[in-house]
């Protein structure tokens, strides 16, 4: 494809003056033009990335190259009312467990934040808010996404892409991704890379995200109020809890709360509070904190035990090998005092049957409370 762009110039006094100054030519338009060959049909791909430094001509060459997309922009006004909740912005033929399903898989899972108008969100929350109503809205169409992860921190950035990419494929749909920032090539792992600056197209075999080392600590109480606002259910935390805080470049990240179980049957722990924070989501790291604390406990002796109502992780606890569910999503019985959140929504109960943390390694940690 040959591309070309002109605008008209203004001989004005000014520009005359740079003119002069720079020995540039007096011509009557500015042309800048691209000769692009992107051979993206001859194989299958899902996700592709444009990158490069501003003034490079990505925009312009995402606009040609796709000029049947779905185009979301820079300068885009908000995508609801400011009184809309997030969750009202999707569209009407949309199911509510769809909506929930797609907010979670970008990584923007928690629930109190679904009801807020969009303009209170944080940044980070925004952009993955813009990213599932792209998704939701393309329908068959592909999207482009320019200025990816511009206006977010760089870890988030990451995490994200992470998240969208395993969305995408799922989705079965096509999405390129337009920025400057290459950082998230690896997160994002897509099928094609083109960079305008270079004129320089790859395809890209797909392989493993960079790895998430956790970094996994017993905890005080007095570290949940950075994680409480963000808990699907209540911010309150049972002051018996036994408490784990998982870190992440020494950043903290998740924190997870386990109570003694009192029923019949072996002795056994359940979670009582598992959260990460809303930057990063979607890459498990909240699961990967769980099983650990799950394997803990198993190498101590006790059933580790987990109910949950949230959709996502339901999902991924019958998809998980470390975990067995013991009772289909369902209303509890019992006694009101006890079960009164339970007995109001559907929750699904899971036994860990994952390996066992060694008793040696699982007594020192359960010992060294921060």
């Amino acid at each position: 494809m040959h591309i070309v762009v002109e605008s008209p110039i203004d001989a004005s006094p000014r520009v005359q003056q740079v003119r002069g100054m720079f020995d540039l030519p007096a011509e009557k338009t500015s042309r800048v033009s691209w000769d692009v060959s992107l051979p993206l049909e001859r194989e299958p791909w899902s996700i592709g990335l444009i990158v490069g430094p501003s003034g490079c001509g990505k925009t312009t060459l995402a606009t040609r190259l796709f000029p049947d997309a779905d185009y979301h922009g820079p300068l885009e006004s908000a995508p609801i009312g400011e009184r809309s909740s997030v969750v009202d912005a999707f569209p009407a033929a949309l199911g509510i467990q769809d909506v929930v399903a797609l907010l979670s898989a970008v990584g923007f899972a928690s629930p109190p934040a679904w009801l807020r108008p969009f303009h209170v969100l944080s940044t980070g929350q925004q952009f993955r808010v813009r990213l599932a109503l792209a998704l939701a809205q393309a329908g068959e169409r592909c999207v482009v996404f320019d200025e990816y992860t511009s206006v977010v921190d760089r870890t988030v950035a990451r995490v994200g892409s992470a998240a969208v990419a395993k969305l995408v494929r799922q989705r079965g749909q096509r999405f390129v991704a337009v920025t400057c920032h290459d950082d998230v090539e690896a997160w994002l792992n897509p099928d094609w890379v083109y960079r305008p600056a270079e004129n320089r197209f790859t395809r890209r075999l797909l392989r493993r995200r960079p790895t998430i080392d956790l970094d996994i600590v017993r905890v005080k109480a007095s570290a949940w109020p950075l994680f409480a606002p963000h808990h699907y259910l209540s911010a309150a935390l049972a002051p018996s809890a036994v408490c784990f805080l998982a870190s992440w470049r020494d950043r903290p990240v998740a924190y997870s709360a386990w109570l003694p179980f009192y029923g019949q049957g072996p002795k056994a722990r359940r979670e009582h509070r598992t959260v990460t924070l809303p930057d990063y989501q979607g890459v498990g790291i909240g699961n990967a904190l769980s099983d650990f604390v799950a394997s803990l406990w198993t190498g101590l002796g006790y059933r580790a035990l987990s109910s949950t109502t949230h959709p996502a992780m339901i999902r991924s606890r019958l998809r998980s090998p470390n975990w067995r569910m013991h009772r289909a999503p369902s209303f509890a019985t019992g006694r009101a005092g006890r079960l009164r959140h339970a007995t109001t929504r559907l929750t699904a109960g899971f036994a860990y049957i994952g390996p066992a943390l060694p008793p040696v390694a699982a007594r020192a940690l359960l010992e060294d409370a921060s």
